[in-house]
């Protein structure tokens, strides 16, 4: 699993665990839904979402959120290979958009990219409201299945992961775990956009970061890890992958799982 200078590049899980195969991911056709609330109209996020339901009881959730140019097919397929059979995924596609960073070119994005570096300045109101987006699928879940929030994971990779960060730590109800992979927080803690974190301070919050990442670069990861301790002294752990790029690699993967099944483990009991 490999994206680059914003470009998704399709790497699947081999036949042998732990082994990444480049290709194109075969999935069985896809499930997308249409979510409606009620007296509150369509979800919007679940419009060309991919879901993986729970093949036994469902208990748990994980929303899980692509980088740019990406769509929610990739990373699905990803997921799919290690969660547990109690839990339903969601891996929504962000809705096509310019995007100033790649020459307006028309991509999936959830806000736009004006540039890049710990001092670019963030697309506020794009945001906004992308994570009351974000919210609004949560709302929808817990309303729809009955799970509680303390049961669901929010989490993406790069501007997803950006995106995944914000929308969970100012989401109104607690939830299980925060999960951030290649992306950043730096910047937007001068604009207001995490003037409302409440319940999900000391949530439990992992944050993987390359260190040879030329997109994010690893110093943003850093300064972002920075902030957040500035919140949440307990909870937060900042990864770092020697070596790793824009990317993923096996040892994150089977670390990420291992710390989804110990906050979301089978209902009443432990892994």
């Amino acid at each position: 699993m490999e994206w680059r200078n914003f470009h998704a590049l399709a790497f699947i899980l081999g036949p042998t665990k732990g082994t990444l195969q480049k290709g194109i991911p075969t999935l069985a056709p896809p499930t997308f839904v249409w979510g409606k609330m009620a007296g509150k109209g369509t979800v919007e996020l679940l419009k060309n979402a991919v879901v993986i339901n729970a093949s036994a009881k469902h208990t748990a959730t994980v929303i899980f959120l692509h980088g740019l140019g990406d769509t929610g097919d990739g990373w699905c397929s990803i997921w799919e290979q290690t969660k547990q059979p109690y839990v339903k995924l969601i891996c929504p596609t962000a809705p096509t958009m310019p995007v100033s960073v790649n020459g307006g070119h028309r991509m999936p994005s959830w806000f736009d990219i004006y540039s890049l570096g710990k001092d670019a300045r963030p697309d506020i109101e794009g945001i906004k409201s992308a994570s009351k987006k974000v919210h609004e699928l949560l709302d929808f879940e817990i309303e729809s299945t009955g799970v509680p929030p303390e049961r669901i994971i929010v989490g993406g990779f790069s501007q997803g992961g950006s995106l995944g960060l914000l929308a969970a730590l100012t989401y109104p109800k607690r939830l299980a775990g925060i999960l951030g992979l290649s992306c950043w927080l730096r910047n937007m803690e001068n604009e207001n956009l995490v003037d409302n974190i409440t319940v999900n301070k000391n949530t439990p919050f992992l944050h993987c970061h390359g260190e040879a990442d030329p997109v994010v670069p690893f110093e943003m990861g850093r300064l972002s890890a920075e902030f957040a301790k500035t919140f949440n002294e307990t909870s937060y752990e900042f990864k770092p992958y020697p070596g790793l790029a824009h990317s993923s690699c096996p040892e994150e993967l089977e670390y990420v799982q291992n710390w989804m099944d110990k906050l979301i483990p089978p209902s009443g009991g432990n892994i």
